[in-house]
């Protein structure tokens, strides 16, 4: 029993040895992957990080200033770019509407070294074949409404058109063969016929004003029709008055002209836009009836209210000058129908 009980012992000893060398290894083995893994890891993350760039803050990106632009409406082009912050847009609101106030009034009318946009009407004439020689439209650049309109656009920006209306005379061209028909004004005034460049001056200016037609609603512009009476346009020296004193200059005489054509239209009742007198009494006209013009200076202007077409005739004969104001026979009657 005893020998029995100590052969047991000894193969249990041996079970123990056994299982003790196989469970050494296996805890060494165990270890040993562990930190194979702690190690990989260790890398994995070192290359991540490696990859990782550095994120820059974004800079805000500065907001590009507002930019009005001013469009011209025949060519689209261009003509200039406002920016409304530096002009004191909503800081100056004042300021900036009189500054665009002020630029839309050199633009319409114009400045020393530059044409406006506003354009006088050159009236169309009556030719002597009975046709219609045309002249050119009246053009007005709306000052007010080009303002309202950039103070608009400011907010956001944008095109802004100018704001051009081109008014053509106010007559049906088949009516232009009939305006002849009826005299419903008429004044004559006389010179001395031997002052050659007083004569000369006035047959000039007296053609430049024959058949003319006179649109409903027209404003006719006695500087504008005649143009330039200088010596390129065949002008001549004569007497004139300057400053309440008679002087020789090119052209004189053709008040006489201005003033025939007022007393003749005045007739017939029509809205006087511009009239100035001269500042010494003339002997062609009563005190007080005469209309002196000045080409670039003092002009005679009146629009045509009486709301019919009219044709002016100048007729010059032997030392006297005729102005006849005509219409057809329809329209007299509905002349004197508004009178």
């Amino acid at each position: 029993m005893g020998r029995k009980m100590k052969v047991i012992w000894l193969l249990i000893v041996a079970v123990f040895i056994g299982l003790t060398g196989c469970t050494q290894p296996t805890a060494e083995k165990a270890d040993t992957e562990k930190k194979v893994i702690e190690q990989e890891g260790e890398q994995e993350r070192e290359n991540a990080n490696d990859k990782i760039e550095p994120v820059e803050e974004e800079k805000e990106e500065e907001a590009e200033p507002i930019v009005v632009h001013i469009i011209e409406p025949t060519t689209q082009e261009v003509i200039r770019s406002l920016t409304p912050i530096d002009m004191g847009y909503g800081s100056d609101d004042e300021k900036y509407k009189a500054e665009l106030a002020k630029w839309a009034s050199e633009l319409a009318r114009g400045t020393d070294t530059t044409t406006g946009y506003d354009q006088r009407m050159i009236p169309d004439k009556l030719g002597q074949d009975g046709q219609v020689i045309k002249g050119s439209p009246l053009i007005i650049l709306e000052e007010a409404e080009l303002v309202e309109n950039i103070i608009r656009a400011s907010e956001k920006g944008g095109n802004v058109e100018l704001p051009l209306y081109v008014i053509a005379s106010g007559y049906e061209l088949s009516d232009a063969g009939q305006l002849a028909e009826v005299v419903v004004g008429k004044y004559t005034t006389y010179y001395n016929a031997s002052v050659a460049g007083r004569t000369k001056n006035i047959e000039l200016s007296a053609e430049a004003i024959n058949n003319v037609i006179l649109g409903v609603g027209d404003v006719f512009s006695f500087n504008t029709t005649v143009g330039p009476s200088d010596e390129a346009h065949g002008y001549q020296p004569a007497e004139e008055i300057v400053n309440k004193k008679l002087v020789m200059g090119i052209g004189g005489g053709i008040c006489q002209t201005s003033s025939t054509l007022y007393n003749a239209i005045d007739v017939v009742g029509v809205g006087y836009v511009e009239k100035h007198h001269h500042s010494l009494s003339v002997g062609y006209v009563p005190e007080g009836r005469d209309a002196t013009v000045s080409y670039g200076g003092k002009d005679f202007r009146f629009e045509n209210t009486t709301g019919v077409p009219l044709l002016l005739k100048a007729i010059v004969g032997k030392g006297s000058l005729t102005v006849e104001v005509r219409t057809s026979k329809e329209y007299e009657a509905q002349m004197k129908k508004g009178v």
